[in-house]
């Protein structure tokens, strides 16, 4: 399970939010919810350990993700707003770049299969500064089909994708909350996803 309890976020001389509770468990996922500037951003950052709260702590199966932090980050897949791709790798390069950062074996079969589910068959051998905006995103989103990871913080993944794209993350979503998985995602959509909760901010 993952938990936060009285968390604080501050930016400048700005208080976000202050005393934030919260906990996601196996089979669950949270949307976090709120106003432009209201720290959705910021507490993802928060949760997926590249930030530090001005008060407060985030839990990992009850211990402090600050003393379980290998263990912690195994578990993770962070998909921030502005998500990083190699622009001079192809589509297939860039997810075997990201599994070896993330320290797992990525079979090349499992990695076209992820792409061709998203929509890319053909552009797989592309360098990625070719592909659009939205293709683009979609390689993003291809990674989240070939990391075993038991937690997601996607920041606004349904961004800048087409209405088949949205209907193929929210099942991608859905399977991986159903097959024990937790996530806790920002998005201005309401999704057809059953398990999920709202934090509002």
């Amino acid at each position: 399970m993952l938990s936060a309890h009285g968390l604080t976020c501050v930016r400048g001389d700005r208080r976000l939010f202050v005393g934030l509770d919260l906990s996601v468990d196996a089979g669950e996922w949270l949307h976090v919810r709120g106003e432009n500037g209201a720290g959705k951003t910021s507490l993802l950052r928060l949760l997926a350990g590249l930030s530090q709260p001005a008060a407060g702590e985030i839990r990992w199966c009850g211990q402090p993700i600050r003393d379980s932090d290998s263990t912690y980050r195994q578990n993770l897949l962070f998909f921030g707003h502005h998500g990083a791709l190699k622009e001079d790798l192809t589509a297939l390069e860039n997810l075997a770049f990201a599994a070896a950062m993330d320290g797992v074996e990525l079979q090349e079969s499992s990695a076209m299969q992820s792409l061709y589910r998203f929509g890319l068959k053909g552009r797989e051998e592309l360098p990625v500064r070719v592909l659009s905006a939205g293709q683009k995103r979609r390689v993003m989103l291809a990674r989240l089909a070939t990391r075993n990871a038991k937690l997601w913080v996607l920041d606004e993944p349904f961004t800048a994708l087409d209405v088949k794209a949205v209907e193929l993350l929210s099942v991608l979503i859905s399977e991986h909350v159903a097959g024990g998985g937790m996530a806790v995602l920002t998005s201005h959509q309401t999704m057809p996803i059953p398990g999920g909760r709202v934090v509002q901010l």
